[in-house]
């Protein structure tokens, strides 16, 4: 039996936007968050070096401009990036990506400064003690413990930017929350578009939240 028009529900057009949705949240949606993430991770690390054994005249600044993009909108840092790049970039969706990393760089870089400081001072003095060289203290001593550390807070902000990514509509990504806007707009029925693809963000981040609260007992 039909559902009548004005049901709220119709399994039709849910079957029929489905597949577009999980094919966007794959294509795009997942690989802007991976992208970011793996961005973020790297850029954070080496600012959290730079910002604790750097002289002041590097680490203020350093320190100035991650003040600066931790305290402005997202949103607001997307379009500027897309109208300053996008004359030189083709591509929306690398804009969005660069934007997303850099963006929780400033996050994982303190969640970083606060591992190196919880690698026990013996460690430091051993490693001074032994003569190491201080880029062999920094990858062998203290850059292990202390991402050991903090993997559960920096899984934490990965699914904050996978939670994230539907601002890249605001630069014209077609991103999973954008597809199910144009299909609700182009057949107008939101309601089943707009609940799978709030099903699908579920799906994907709830269960990476359970593995990394599991990770962050089993570190304790």
């Amino acid at each position: 039996m039909n559902p009548e028009p004005n049901s709220w529900w119709d399994w039709e057009h849910a079957i029929a936007v489905f597949p577009d949705l999980l094919l966007q949240g794959f294509k795009i949606t997942l690989v802007a968050t991976v992208l970011g993430t793996l961005l973020a991770l790297v850029l954070g690390l080496i600012v959290a070096i730079i910002r604790r054994s750097t002289p002041p005249i590097i680490n203020g600044p350093v320190t100035w401009i991650v003040e600066f993009i931790r305290m402005t909108p997202l949103v607001v840092q997307l379009v500027f990036a897309n109208l300053v790049l996008s004359p030189y970039v083709d591509s929306s969706l690398a804009i969005g990506i660069w934007v997303l990393g850099i963006h929780y760089t400033t996050y994982m870089a303190e969640v970083y400064r606060a591992g190196i400081d919880s690698v026990p001072k013996g460690q430091w003095e051993a490693a001074t003690a032994l003569s190491l060289p201080r880029l062999r203290t920094w990858r062998a001593v203290v850059v292990p413990q202390a991402v050991r550390n903090t993997l559960p807070a920096l899984g934490n902000y990965a699914i904050s930017m996978f939670k994230e990514t539907p601002f890249l509509f605001v630069i014209y990504v077609p991103e999973l929350l954008n597809v199910a806007q144009n299909y609700g707009s182009t057949h107008f029925r939101y309601t089943e578009a707009i609940t799978l693809a709030g099903l699908i963000f579920l799906a994907a981040s709830y269960p990476t939240s359970l593995l990394i609260r599991r990770l962050e007992k089993k570190l304790a």
